[in-house]
């Protein structure tokens, strides 16, 4: 699994410049995901062929030295328990503060890799002023200047040099589907697993997950193994707002990426919110199979369109992916709990669905031949052939003269004919053009 690197330091020191910098450098990397809270990010980079999250724990910018301190502390006791590798970004025209004295006073304690990363050395006087650094008692240090890039390429091989190489794994639980149960606290996630395995006596083994709050359970339903992954132990580490919001969807970073389908769990009662919205992101960035569970369906006032427009709602939330399966639950009564697993298992079907080559040109050209892409500043665009990639989601290249000049809404127009012909509801599609 992907290694996480937590970049942390007090405000203002440019760590979410070092961020944009990391998940914008190759062609590669997933956008990051705004939203997630209003001040911290997560996203996708990769480096040395080792790819890898990033997480920009954030600062705040308003209150006292005092709600500083205990935001960075609680920030850095966040990215020690789930991260992998640490950035401690700090400032080389500032020098050490207090509060980076405090930060190197708990990062000391701690065994995981550490890289002290001075930043906005743009000169050699500043080069020679870093030197002051060592005196955080974490051994060498990095110079960067995050705002021009010189200095990261060597961070970044430092980084990919402790990433761990791919582990030898049992082949029986890498081919097992993997479904984990993420969504907001309260939402009914343990309540669903306790559900589907409480009585049940199809469960072989438990194995350790990707975190102390995460249990991979073997488990059997309609004849077909899967693994379902507990993420029901997100912690309360606070009442404020943010910062609940932040450990949960922190916990879900690791989950989604862990997984192969994600049921989302949304409570009723309190709507699809902000959070939900976030969670949903993460795992169509990452492009896994979806579904999304309305809980608590039981406490809900109903009138005679109350589910429909519901869904409706949901879904414009969810736009423009809205093909995805949503349904709704009462894990209380057990009310369409087995729907939802087999809804899963659907949508990891379709994942891996493939389309020969030869049938789906027959189709699809047929289709672009209908509606061709509109021309734009007099030039034409001709597809003259489309294949599906070889790679685990789906994701198509179609080859043209003027790739350039293709716009988002065809492209969008070429995916909703994909998921019309083919069944591919509650599947991230990916299309890409290409020079013929």
């Amino acid at each position: 699994m992907n290694s996480i690197v937590a970049i942390v330091g007090r405000p203002n020191v440019g760590k979410s410049t070092l961020f944009n910098r990391l998940v914008q450098r190759r062609d590669a990397i997933v956008d990051s995901v705004s939203g997630v809270t209003r001040d911290r990010h997560y996203g996708k980079s990769d480096w040395n062929g080792k790819e890898f999250s990033v997480i920009d724990t954030g600062g705040y910018s308003i209150g006292s030295d005092d709600i500083f301190e205990e935001e960075i502390r609680k920030q850095v006791t966040l990215a020690i328990e789930e991260a992998d590798i640490i950035v401690f970004v700090v400032d080389v025209e500032e020098g050490i503060t207090p509060m980076d004295a405090e930060v190197a006073k708990i990062l000391r304690k701690i065994k995981k890799p550490i890289f002290v990363t001075v930043n906005k050395v743009d000169n050699a006087m500043r080069d020679a002023n870093a030197v002051e650094f060592y005196n955080l008692g974490l051994g060498g240090y990095h110079t960067i200047s995050s705002i021009n890039g010189s200095g990261t390429g060597d961070l970044l091989d430092a980084i990919a040099a402790k990433m761990p190489a791919p582990e030898a794994v049992d082949l029986e639980q890498v081919e097992l589907p993997r479904f984990a149960v993420v969504g907001r606290p309260n939402a009914g996630k343990s309540s669903f697993i306790n559900a589907l395995i409480g009585k049940d006596r199809n469960i072989v083994t438990n194995i350790a997950g990707t975190t102390r709050d995460s249990i991979d359970t073997k488990y059997n339903r309609f004849g077909f193994d899967f693994n379902l992954v507990d993420t029901a132990g997100i912690r309360k580490k606070s009442k404020v707002k943010e910062d609940l919001e932040f450990y949960s969807v922190m916990r879900a970073v690791r989950s989604i990426e862990y997984a192969d389908v994600i049921i989302l769990v949304v409570d009723a009662t309190r709507g699809f919110e902000g959070q939900d919205q976030s969670i949903f992101w993460l795992a169509e960035k990452n492009r896994k199979g979806v579904i999304i569970l309305i809980n608590k369906w039981d406490l809900v006032e109903k009138e005679t369109n109350t589910m429909r427009d519901f869904e409706a709602m949901v879904r414009k939330q969810v736009a423009p992916f809205t093909d995805i399966p949503i349904i709704f639950t009462s894990v209380l009564t057990k009310q369409r709990i087995y729907k939802a697993i087999e809804s899963a298992v659907e949508v990891f079907e379709r994942r891996k669905f493939k389309i020969a080559t030869s049938k789906l040109n027959d189709v699809m050209l047929d289709v672009i031949k209908s509606y061709p892409p509109p021309a734009i500043k007099g030039k034409f665009v001709k597809i003259k052939y489309c294949m599906q990639l070889p790679t685990l989601t789906p994701q198509f290249a179609f080859f043209c003269n003027l790739p350039q000049y293709v716009r988002e809404p065809y492209k969008r127009f070429l995916e909703n004919k994909l998921r019309d012909l083919y069944d591919f509801c509650g599947v991230p599609i990916t299309i890409y053009f290409r020079q013929k």
